[in-house]
Order: structure tokens, then C-alpha cells, then sequence
């Protein structure tokens, strides 16, 4: 059956991930208009008649900017933990009580054969998290928005075969960028986001024979490029001694205006 994925869009403009397991399909975030969320479904042929859900991360608006109006129109239930609910609800209107779901932090839940589970963040929101989406055979977990990588999502995402990860910015970068020191600071800081060189200290811990692909995510337009994040990253990595063949792992594109190609996480 296997689960396949796709990064519809990535970063500061709006994030959304569709996930398909069998007759299955949910979608992490909703950070763009119902409008272009649609256009980038019809670019991977499929339609939000065929969402079972959506799983929301935390209450940003690159992250729900058109969640209440997808889960209008397409009668979807929408996931948050409680806290989330709480931040959410005034920027989503009105949702009826029935697509109104909790999805308390640590829990998982059954969709069909495919396991989905949350995990705790380190970010600016009011409870934020990851997921993770095991089958028995394959597994895929989304980290992103995280200000730094601790124990305990480490041990959610270690077991995986892909990884869709934050490399949000250079740090030199941000120190020379226009954005106010308030705002650096906030972004370089613990409940901020996870720079290249994290990434790539993360995933040398990580790499432990399973993880085939990483998908770098949530790029700074700004402060970051993806040739710069991929270089970053394997230099952090082979820093600590971690080196390894394009055949055995790669680091992967993600995009803010196009979605990437289908991918079957259990595939080499």
C-alpha cells in the first residue's frame, strides 16, 4: 500500500503537506488562501473532496491562513490540540462542532492503517507540534517550526525513512539581514526556528541506517537558499563523522510556490 507524500508549499508564505495512505488522505497545515491550496492540488491531481482531515500544527498564520475556509467547504475535520483550539479559533470562524477534534500532544490516532502521531515542539505558539505517520512498514515524520532539537523529538522521528525537517536559516545571514534585532533574536532563539547548521547536527544523530531522504523545509526567503541549506547541512553532518553516498541518502528540495513530486516513503 505504502504512504505517499507531497510538500504542497514550504516557508514563511504558507505551509501545507498532503499525506495518502490507501484510500486515506490527510493534510498537515493550511497556511495558504483556499484559492491557491486548490491550485496546488489540481498541480498533483487531486482535489480537497478527497481530504479526510487536517492536522494542525500550531496557530501561525503561514500555517492556517485558510483553514476555516477548506474546512467549510469541504466538510473537513479539523485536529489541534487543545491549546491550539484555543489560540486558533478567533482567525478560523465558524467550524461546526462535529470537525471541531482534539488531537491532545503525545496521542495517536488511527486513520484507517495508517498510525498518525503528535509530538511536542519548541516554538513561539501556544502548543505546537510535529507529526509523525508510521504504517508498520514505513514511517514519515514532519518537524518544522522547532527552535532546536530535543531528546524527545529526536526519539519520535529517529525510527524514520523520510523526514520532512526545518532548515530555516543561515545564521550569518540573519545577522546581517534587515529584520529588526528583536526579531533575530526571536528566530535564533530556543522557541524560534532551526538553522542549517541544526539541521545538520540533528540529522548526524539521526542517521542511523533507516533514513533514506530529508527533505529540507520552511526556508528562509530572506536569510537562506537551498543550495546553501544542502551544503550546510552535509558539512555539519560530516563534521561530526557522519558521511554518506548519494545512493544511500539524499537531501531533498522543498518549495514556497510549487509543490514537490509525489514520493513513496518507503521507496529507496
Amino acid at each position: 500500500m505504502g504512504i505517499y507524500f507531497t510538500v504542497l508549499s514550504s516557508g514563511s508564505t504558507g505551509n501545507a503537506t498532503v499525506i495518502q495512505h490507501g484510500g486515506t488522505s490527510l493534510m498537515i497545515d493550511a497556511g495558504l488562501s483556499a484559492k491557491r491550496l486548490e491550485a496546488l492540488f489540481l498541480e498533483r491531481e487531486i482535489s480537497g473532496t478527497e481530504l479526510d482531515g487536517i492536522l494542525v500544527t500550531h496557530e501561525h498564520s503561514d500555517h492556517i491562513k485558510g483553514l476555516g475556509a477548506m474546512s467549510r467547504k469541504y466538510n473537513l475535520p479539523i485536529y489541534a490540540n487543545t491549546s491550539t483550539w484555543a489560540a486558533l479559533e478567533k482567525s478560523v470562524g465558524a467550524i461546526p462542532e462535529e470537525n471541531r477534534r482534539v488531537f491532545e500532544t503525545g496521542e495517536k490516532h488511527d486513520f484507517g492503517s495508517l498510525r498518525v502521531e503528535s509530538f511536542g515542539i519548541s516554538h513561539d505558539a501556544a502548543e505546537p507540534v510535529g507529526y509523525t505517520f508510521d504504517d508498520g512498514s514505513e514511517k514519515l515524520s514532519v518537524a518544522t517550526d522547532l527552535g532546536y532539537m530535543s531528546d524527545k523529538v529526536r526519539d519520535a522521528i529517529s525510527d524514520s525513512d523520510v523526514l520532512v525537517l526545518e532548515a530555516n536559516h543561515d545564521v550569518e545571514l540573519l545577522r546581517m539581514g534587515r529584520y529588526p534585532w528583536n526579531t533575530k533574536r526571536r528566530i535564533l532563539s530556543d522557541i524560534g526556528h532551526l538553522s542549517n547548521e541544526a539541521a545538520g547536527a540533528a540529522l548526524s544523530e539521526l542517521m542511523n541506517g533507516r533514513i533514506k531522504r530529508t527533505y529540507l523545509a520552511h526556508l528562509s526567503r530572506d536569510h537562506n537558499m537551498m543550495d546553501l541549506a544542502k551544503m550546510t547541512v552535509r558539512d555539519a553532518m560530516e563534521s561530526r563523522g557522519c558521511f554518506y553516498r548519494d545512493h544511500e541518502f539524499k537531501l531533498c528540495d522543498t518549495y514556497y510556490d510549487r509543490p514537490t513530486p509525489w514520493d513513496r516513503v518507503g521507496e529507496p
